[in-house]
């Protein structure tokens, strides 16, 4: 039986608080509030639930911890430098400061121990249901009776401000939709935002009966500045029903302890003042108001005996591994490479073919690449924003989440109209390990997704992101569903390869290329009208999409006086533009560039082979804006873009009204060649 909470825990709960404004008032920086208000629930749950191994981080059924609420990250570093983690006393002094392992909100790749790189408010809440939803994957395909290999759970502190966001909105309904269960969120309910009160903006909405029709449990707790046991007994009680996700709210006062600025927006956003942060020390009762980061030893000794349990857990654990391996040899190795994110020997053996001339759209020929691949890689799992039917994105036969319970290997996710939470949920996969998830809707909506799409980039995520309907190509719908400046935009944003391939077989490249991309998202760009398949032995072979760049149809005398560079469906124009100039007699090299970056990462000798810098004449084709060309065609190239919005008309009349034909090319070339 768990010993009761003693005088002891109320001194680590201090401590965490402590430490908080300590690390922010010598920074000078940083949101007191929240740690002093939240540190009573942290304390609960990582001394008496979390289950994590700090001397093994990674360990792969270590429960999760998000911290949603990154603006309390002084809060998060504290637990992890007193549960033995790598972060030092002399990293918490260096909080918020260049080159530290403290950052002012949480970044993965910078600090061991913390599980997802949280800061807009609302993202961390669609991550720790994206782990969620890769746990329950991962206990459906491994575990086996008396062999559950994969068992933990995920805790979220969320905020008010994290339940005002859409994207938390969007990501519990699904949540609840779908029965995920081993999640759990507790709520720092204190009613204050950064401008006052959260009354200004929050005050009419029954958040706990929003989650109760979501379908999720339900808890509350009056007293979360002192009552641990009542914080203790709703966490028991949540995680006694695994089959639901749980919300706890629990009723803090911000900045508790403080006494001019607890209970206000004052203590949200600032450091308290020294003189502050001496009076609310001993206002806690903290016999040590005048010393700074000063860690008590029963504290430290009970924070050592709080994480002793979690090495007594994954003890236990490895002993069930150790007997699921040698009972279960062949899924063992499985779960081995699914949780380190290697491909399995020969994943790309059976991707799709096409015979020259053949009609096919690059959305169609990319599902046909996912489901060859899919069916060699069962840890890539993915779905679409109600669009599967159109992105061509659903693995065959496979289950859904929402129809599946905890011994259904689904494959396919339903996220329905959620593009936001789409984005945070993949994320939340790729954080936990052993799924790869990849997320689908139209190229225009990606604007719903674009923070969490930018957080994929930071923390370095393998997303694979499928955006299809690529251009004014889409015709009728008109330019509310017509990507145009989308392209330029996300080939700005750093850490994200952007793809788009020209035919089918670049399609199958394009997938085959993103899924070895082990630390960055790709995002590919595919095209709903079809395209021609190339002729590949009369032009150069699809793999070379790999490098971003590749001279597709050579001048006939090997000496071009000019360059075509084109993407996607205008790599067909240039090539009909070619053959024109060369009947004209001017000699021509067409140059496909499916992606930027990827070109970028080659050495300097293939990107002068490809682009040398003494030919000046050159002209670039993309149906979107021309901004950035200039950097490919120089000064004295001429950009086919689309500068503009487009236009309601079937697809080839847009193309034919914008410009984007193979007689405009020739002009444009004409020009350039003199």
């Amino acid at each position: 039986m768990t010993s009761a909470f003693d005088s002891t825990d109320r001194i680590c709960v201090n401590t965490l608080r402590t430490l908080a404004i300590d690390m922010i008032q010598a920074a000078n920086s940083g949101h007191p509030g929240l740690p002093m208000g939240a540190a009573t629930m942290a304390w609960v749950l990582w001394s008496r639930h979390l289950n994590h191994n700090p001397s093994d981080p990674h360990w792969p059924d270590r429960d999760r911890f998000v911290l949603s609420a990154g603006h309390g990250s002084a809060l998060l570093y504290a637990l992890l430098h007193l549960t033995g983690y790598d972060i030092s006393m002399d990293d918490l002094k260096a909080f918020r400061q260049w080159g530290s392992k403290t950052p002012g909100h949480p970044e993965c790749f910078i600090t061991t121990g913390v599980e997802a790189t949280t800061g807009p408010l609302g993202q961390g809440t669609a991550n720790a249901v994206g782990m969620a939803i890769a746990q329950a994957w991962m206990a459906a395909r491994y575990n086996r009776d008396g062999h559950k290999i994969v068992d933990h759970c995920t805790y979220a502190l969320v905020s008010d401000g994290d339940m005002m966001e859409g994207i938390c909105a969007e990501a519990c309904s699904l949540a609840g939709h779908s029965g995920i269960g081993k999640l759990i969120f507790l709520y720092d309910s204190n009613d204050v935002s950064l401008d006052g009160p959260a009354s200004l903006s929050f005050s009419n909405e029954d958040v706990m009966g929003r989650f109760k029709a979501y379908g999720w449990q339900t808890f509350r707790v009056e007293d979360g500045n002192e009552d641990l046991d009542a914080i203790d007994a709703a966490i028991s009680q949540a995680k006694a029903d695994p089959s639901r996700p749980a919300l706890i709210e629990i009723k803090t006062t911000i900045g508790y302890g403080s006494p001019n600025k607890a209970g206000k927006s004052a203590a949200h956003g600032a450091p308290l003042g020294e003189e502050e942060v001496i009076a609310a020390k001993k206002n806690l009762g903290w016999d040590w108001p005048e010393k700074t980061f000063h860690v008590p030893e029963q504290a430290l000794e009970r924070f050592t005996e709080a994480v002793n349990a979690g090495r007594e857990h994954q003890r236990a654990w490895q002993n069930i591994f150790n007997s699921y391996r040698d009972k279960y040899p062949e899924l063992a190795e499985e779960w081995r490479m699914s949780i380190s994110g290697k491909l399995p020997d020969g994943w790309d053996a059976d991707l799709p073919k096409w015979k020259p001339g053949e009609k096919i759209a690059t959305r169609v020929a990319a599902g046909k690449a996912l489901n060859a691949i899919a069916s060699k890689v069962p840890w890539l799992i993915g779905g679409d924003a109600d669009l599967s039917s159109s992105t061509k994105t659903a693995i065959d036969g496979a289950a859904s989440l929402t129809d599946s319970d905890e011994s259904t290997e689904f494959r396919n996710i339903h996220y329905g109209v959620r593009e936001h939470a789409m984005g945070g949920i993949s994320n939340g996969m790729c954080y936990h390990k052993g799924v790869r998830p990849y997320a689908s809707t139209f190229f225009v909506f990606s604007d719903y997704m674009r923070p969490s799409v930018r957080l994929s980039a930071l923390s370095g995520l393998p997303v694979i992101y499928v955006w299809t309907h690529d251009s004014i190509a889409v015709g009728e719908d008109g330019p509310t569903h017509e990507p145009v400046e989308h392209i330029a935009s996300f080939r700005a944003m750093p850490g994200i390869a952007v793809v788009r391939p020209a035919d089918a077989a670049e399609a199958v490249e394009a997938w085959r290329w993103a899924m070895e991309q082990g630390n960055r998202p790709v995002a590919l760009i595919l095209s709903r009208q079809n395209l021609p398949v190339l002729d590949r032995s009369k032009l150069s072979g699809a793999e070379n999409l790999a490098r971003g760049a590749y001279i597709l149809s050579e001048a006939d005398d090997g000496q071009p006086g000019a360059i075509i560079i084109a993407t996607g469906s205008e790599v067909h124009l240039a090539l009909e533009a070619q053959k024109s100039l060369d009947d004209e007699g001017f000699n021509v090299r067409v140059v496909s560039m499916p992606c930027w970056e990827s070109f970028e990462e080659q050495d300097e000798d293939y990107r002068q082979s490809v682009l040398p810098d003494d030919i000046k004449a050159r002209v670039s084709v993309e149906a979107g804006t021309t901004f950035g060309w200039k950097r490919w065609i120089g000064d004295k190239g001429i950009p086919i873009g689309i500068d503009r919005f487009g236009a309601s008309a079937p697809g080839p009349v847009n193309f034919e009204k914008f410009g984007f034909t193979s007689e405009r090319i020739v002009e444009v070339a004409k020009k350039l060649l003199g």
